[in-house]
This record gives C-alpha cells, sequence and structure tokens, in this order.
C-alpha cells in the first residue's frame, strides 16, 4: 500500500476542493471495497477524503417515495421501519449482502460504487482491461465462470456485484449527486454502464462528484416481491444469479410487473421485455415460464457459465412463483 494525505472535511465545498487539489484522490466513506482495492495496489490513492462528515445521512418517507442519505450505512437501512415496510424489496437485497460486519461500516452510495469483484480484476499478475487497459480480458478465454452472459464486449466480462442495485433498478431509484455546487440527478437505469469499448469505468458519475441520496418513488410491489440470491454458499459470497421481483397484482392479474437480474450483466440487468409480457396477465407458473424465456433469449454464455442460463430461467420462476405464493 502506497502512502497517501488523509483528511476529514466537515462540509462539501471543502471536500470537493480538496479533491481537485490532488493529482490522485479517493473519498471514502465505510472503505469495506475501497480499502480491499489498495492493500492489494489495484487503488492507490495520494489522498484519501473522508466524507463521514458530510450531511448525507438521512432517510425521509413521503408520498411521493423514500430518499436515502448516501451515508446512510447499509445495516441502518435493511432495518428502517418505513423500508421494511414500504420497499421490502431493498430491505431484502441489503441482507442478502456481505456479512453483519460489513453491512454495519458499508454506506448506500459506497454500494453502488462497489468495483466488479472479477477474479482477473483482483490478480494484478492477470491480464485485466479494466485494471490495465490493453492488456486484455483475462476472463474472456480462462475461468470464467462468474462471468456476465448479457451485455459484454471484447473488452470486459466481468459482473457488477452488489445486491442493493439490482432492487433499487427494480425499483426505478433516481441517483442525485453534487458536484462544484450544482446538483443532478441520474436515473439508476443510466447509473451504471456497459464495458463497451472502454472497460475501465464502472458507472457514470462524473469525477469528484459526490453521491448525495438514492430515491425510489412510491409504488404497490411492497406485497408481492422476492429477491433471490442464488450462490456457492449460504452467506458472505457474490451471486452467481440474483433476481429481484415486485409485483403489482389486482385479484389475480398482474398489473405491473418489475424483474431485475444481477450476476449476469456488467450492470444491474432490466428485464423490460419479460415484464411487459407480464402485464395484464395472470400470476401463473405457465406465464412465470414464459416470461422467463423471454428474458434469457439474448443470453450470451461464454464457455464456464453456460449454466448460467439456466440458472436464471429458474430463478425467474422460483421468485416470481414465490412473489405470489404459487
Amino acid at each position: 500500500m502506497n502512502q497517501f494525505i488523509y483528511s476529514k472535511p466537515s462540509d462539501i465545498k471543502t471536500a470537493q476542493q480538496l479533491y481537485r487539489k490532488n493529482d490522485a484522490p479517493q473519498y471514502i466513506a465505510g472503505g469495506t471495497n475501497l480499502l480491499d482495492l489498495m492493500k492489494k495496489d489495484i487503488a492507490a490513492p495520494s489522498m484519501l477524503v473522508d466524507i463521514n462528515s458530510l450531511p448525507f445521512k438521512d432517510i425521509v418517507n413521503s408520498s411521493n417515495g423514500i430518499s436515502i442519505g448516501a451515508l446512510s450505512l447499509n445495516s441502518e437501512v435493511a432495518a428502517h421501519p418505513d423500508i421494511k415496510t414500504q420497499y421490502p424489496l431493498i430491505s431484502k437485497a441489503l441482507l442478502a449482502g456481505a456479512s453483519p460486519q460489513l453491512r454495519n461500516m458499508a454506506t448506500i452510495g459506497g454500494n453502488l460504487l462497489q468495483r466488479t469483484r472479477c477474479p482477473y480484476f483482483y490478480d494484478t499478475a492477470l491480464p485485466c482491461n479494466k485494471r490495465n487497459p490493453g492488456t486484455g480480458c483475462g476472463a474472456m478465454e480462462g475461468l470464467n465462470r462468474s462471468s456476465a452472459i448479457f451485455g459484454t464486449s471484447s473488452e470486459c466480462v466481468a459482473v457488477h456485484p452488489s445486491d442493493l442495485c439490482i432492487a433499487l433498478a427494480a425499483l426505478d431509484a433516481v441517483v442525485y449527486i453534487q458536484k462544484d455546487g450544482k446538483d443532478a440527478a441520474i436515473p439508476f437505469k443510466d447509473f451504471h454502464r456497459l464495458p463497451g469499448d472502454n472497460a475501465t469505468m464502472d458507472n457514470n458519475l462524473p469525477a469528484g462528484a459526490l453521491i448525495t441520496k438514492i430515491t425510489v418513488p412510491a409504488n404497490h410491489f411492497n406485497t408481492h416481491f422476492h429477491y433471490l440470491k442464488i450462490r456457492d454458499r449460504a452467506s458472505y459470497a457474490f451471486a452467481l444469479v440474483s433476481v429481484a421481483a415486485g409485483l403489482q397484482m389486482a385479484n389475480d392479474k398482474i398489473v405491473s410487473a418489475r424483474l431485475a437480474a444481477g450476476g449476469v450483466a456488467h450492470k444491474p440487468w432490466r428485464l423490460y421485455e419479460a415484464e411487459q409480457f407480464l402485464t395484464g396477465k395472470k400470476a401463473t407458473e405457465e406465464n412465470f415460464k414464459q416470461a422467463a424465456a423471454i428474458a434469457i433469449k439474448d443470453a450470451k454464455p461464454l464457455k464456464h457459465n453456460v449454466f448460467k442460463i439456466k440458472l436464471l430461467n429458474n430463478g425467474i420462476v422460483y421468485a416470481l412463483k414465490q412473489s405470489v405464493g404459487v
């Protein structure tokens, strides 16, 4: 680990001034991902700007939706009574991630910004375009069991690791940011990005900008929902495939559907076509199977992750069935 300067400003303006004045700065909150990257010499900031004193910790519920401060802890959000009753998909996704100790340190904003857990990214002896552009993607022809089956490019086949982000993608969250005194909003579907021809970038957050809050609009997905995480062991493991499902029901008919998948793409993967198919249909196993078939039709697996197609197919059906008790 390289030497670095540490500063803990008390206001947003000072934090962003410090960021601008250094050649390789990094904001830090919980540090549950950043410190790992520093220890492995993947990240080497010249300055750590500790933002824990900034006013981004409030959770505010209203008739229009809920606002979650970017510095709110994952454990606090998961246990918040309004989240548990009105936005339970968020709580379930958070509780499926990491360990209790990490959830007590990790922040909501940091969760959005965590880097991929691809083994080729984490091993500096191996080629990785994300870590070292132009060296190639080692996973492409290597051990790619955990890699993506949607949205890949020749540059990168890594997957987004967050559980929370899959739920936020399904619920049409919005990310609010601030830079140089100016506020902006980024729809969640546009916040993360596919690798394309530049694998170094995981998201579209402007350099030096701070996430201030995440909002989720009011919805009717708090009764019929399920978060499924399929992994190699029961805890403290990243998803091979995950599914966030929410249904708004009127009797036995689906008024509206939300589906998003994790462990399958470089960003949270929203399953829009499957949602559209389900809208107006009855909540039957046969319709769930047809929706799953639509969801997997464009999958492009690699040598070692063909199994993810069936895993996602079955996971969608299971999550939808669980959401309505079929």
